[in-house]
C-alpha cells in the first residue's frame, strides 16, 4: 500500500474515532428525561404558593413582584388555579384556570393547565404541561417544570425561603441539568390578601 494512501486512511480512521468519541461523550452528558414526583396529594397541595424564583418567560414579562398561585379543589377533585402578580406600584394581574391530570396518569404530578373556557379545552394548544418535579415531604416547597426544561418555578408556602433550603433545591436541579443559572428571584413585597386587581385576563403563568 502506498504510504500516502495509508496516511489518508489513517487520518480518516482517527477522524471517525474522534467523531465517535464526541457522540459517546454527548450521550453520556445528555440531560436525563424530566421526571415528575411519584404522587401529589392535591388535598395537601391546595392553597396558596408563593413564587420564589422562575426562569424568565414572555408570559410573565410584566410581573415584577408578589407572584402567587392559589389552588382550590373543585367538586371533581381537579384544582382551580388562580395566579396573581404585581405589574406596577398599584397594578396587579390575575389569571384563572383549571388543571387536570395528563391522560392516563393518576399521580396528579403531571397536569395539563388551561386558562381557556371548557368548551375550548379540547384544542391541543389550549393547555400547557405542568409537572411537579420536586416536592417537599411536608409540602413546604414545590418545583414545577415541563418536559423541555424551558419553564421552571420554585414555589414556597411562605413568602421567603430559608437560604440553605433554596441552595439545596438549586443544587439538585443543577444536577438534573436544569438551567438554574438563569433563575430570577421573585420579590414578595406584601401579603396579597385583597390586592387592587386592575388587569384580569388569561395569561399562562404558574
Amino acid at each position: 500500500m502506498h504510504s500516502a494512501t495509508f496516511a489518508t486512511m489513517a487520518t480518516k480512521l482517527v477522524s471517525l474515532g474522534a467523531a465517535a468519541a464526541m457522540v459517546a461523550l454527548g450521550m453520556a452528558t445528555a440531560a436525563p428525561p424530566v421526571r415528575p414526583v411519584p404522587h401529589v396529594d392535591m388535598q395537601r397541595y391546595a392553597g396558596m404558593w408563593y413564587e420564589v424564583a422562575r426562569l424568565p418567560n414572555g408570559l410573565q414579562a410584566n410581573c415584577v413582584a408578589d407572584v402567587t398561585a392559589t389552588y382550590r379543589l373543585l367538586d371533581d377533585g381537579s384544582p382551580k388555579v388562580i395566579n396573581r402578580c404585581r405589574e406596577g406600584e398599584r397594578r396587579f394581574s390575575i389569571a384563572v384556570g383549571r388543571a387536570v391530570p395528563a391522560s392516563g396518569d393518576p399521580s396528579w404530578a403531571r397536569l395539563k393547565l388551561s386558562y381557556q373556557p371548557r368548551w375550548l379545552q379540547w384544542l391541543p394548544a389550549s393547555s400547557i404541561d405542568y409537572w411537579v418535579v420536586m416536592l417537599d415531604p411536608d409540602y413546604r416547597y414545590a418545583v414545577v417544570s415541563e418536559p423541555s426544561r424551558g419553564s421552571l418555578w420554585i414555589l414556597s408556602r411562605t413568602p421567603t425561603m430559608d437560604s440553605a433550603m433554596y441552595d439545596g433545591i438549586v443544587a439538585r436541579l443543577r444536577a438534573q441539568r436544569y438551567p438554574v443559572d438563569e433563575l430570577v428571584p421573585t420579590p414578595q413585597l406584601q401579603p396579597l390578601r385583597h390586592p387592587p386587581v386592575v388587569a384580569a385576563r388569561p395569561r399562562l403563568m404558574v
